[in-house]
């Protein structure tokens, strides 16, 4: 009978290995990240490369894969703190240090060999977002906010990385595509912090600016959307090289970006969690619709 519980309890199916692999590599976070390097990537790229596009889209999903895994790791005990992460698969005890490590090693060298076969200034910034989002953002969020700023780089890195793979150069055009989805991390993780201060406490994050749900922390939550709707439609100038934007795509992406500040000001006056929901998820469609409207413009105009 002893035996016959032990080979039960053993077991595992297939299905929770496959979904504890899936939250060990945060696959719907890499979706939205290889979703801005294709959108990246179709902006750059004067002749379309089906095998190109594939290896960016897999080396991104790697590389992303092993952010998260290795982020997972070193947060294991403090995961185990916060209510929406003590059942990730490490604190949870489904899986093993030494298998999510593995996880890690191994997706990080086959996304920088991947990315390096797409060109080598693309598998650079794929290992320098690895180190940033492991090494010192990861590390800096129970030190001080200004993980978040850290966190921001390797956070804006996709959508320029797309523009890189295309071009095999980094110039004013990525710069651009950086920069709008460098302002973007803020509003989004400040409304994400917001939500869930209390269980950040409960591990010593320290996500928001002031380390506080206050005005002050609405307030520059409201000055870094601005800078994001200025830094999207900046293109319209014909100032950022080879990336253009029509008038007609430039108001549109204005308009959604006033959508966005208007729940960044309710933030600011209500200072609840449903309106940081509200705002979180405003943030999440600014970001897609975006950056399909930038596709949209290229290929339309």
């Amino acid at each position: 009978m002893k035996t016959v519980l032990d080979t039960t309890t053993k077991t595992k199916p297939l299905s929770l290995i496959f979904d504890d692999f899936k939250q060990i590599t945060k696959a719907g976070l890499a979706f939205s990240v290889v979703f801005s390097s294709i959108a990246g990537y179709l902006l750059g790229a004067d002749n379309f490369s089906l095998k190109i596009l594939l290896l960016l889209v897999f080396g991104g999903y790697f590389m992303v894969g092993a952010s998260n895994a290795f982020n997972q790791l070193i947060e294991k005990d403090l995961d185990a703190l916060m209510k929406r992460t003590q059942n990730r698969p490490i604190p949870s005890g489904r899986m093993s240090v030494n298998t999510a490590f593995s996880i890690a090693v191994v997706f990080t060298i086959l996304g920088v060999i991947t990315l390096y076969i797409v060109n080598p200034k693309t598998a650079m910034f794929g290992a320098i977002s690895i180190f940033l989002y492991t090494c010192v953002y990861t590390p800096l969020k129970t030190k001080t906010p200004l993980a978040v700023f850290v966190g921001a780089f390797p956070g804006a890195i996709p959508f320029m990385l797309g523009w890189v793979a295309a071009t095999n150069d980094f110039g004013i055009e990525p710069g651009t595509l950086f920069m709008i989805q460098f302002f973007w991390q803020f509003p989004h993780f400040w409304a994400i912090g917001w939500m869930l201060d209390e269980d950040y406490n409960r591990a010593g994050f320290k996500m928001l600016p002031t380390g506080k749900k206050d005005k002050a922390t609405a307030l520059q939550i409201i000055m870094y959307t601005i800078w994001m709707i200025l830094a999207s439609v900046f293109p319209v100038t014909g100032l950022t090289g080879k990336l253009d934007l029509s008038i007609f795509a430039a108001v549109i992406i204005f308009v959604m970006g006033i959508g966005m500040l208007y729940f960044a000001f309710k933030l600011y006056h209500k200072r609840d969690n449903k309106t940081a929901r509200a705002l979180m998820l405003a943030s999440v469609s600014y970001i897609s619709l975006m950056q399909i409207v930038y596709v949209l413009d290229k290929f339309i105009s």
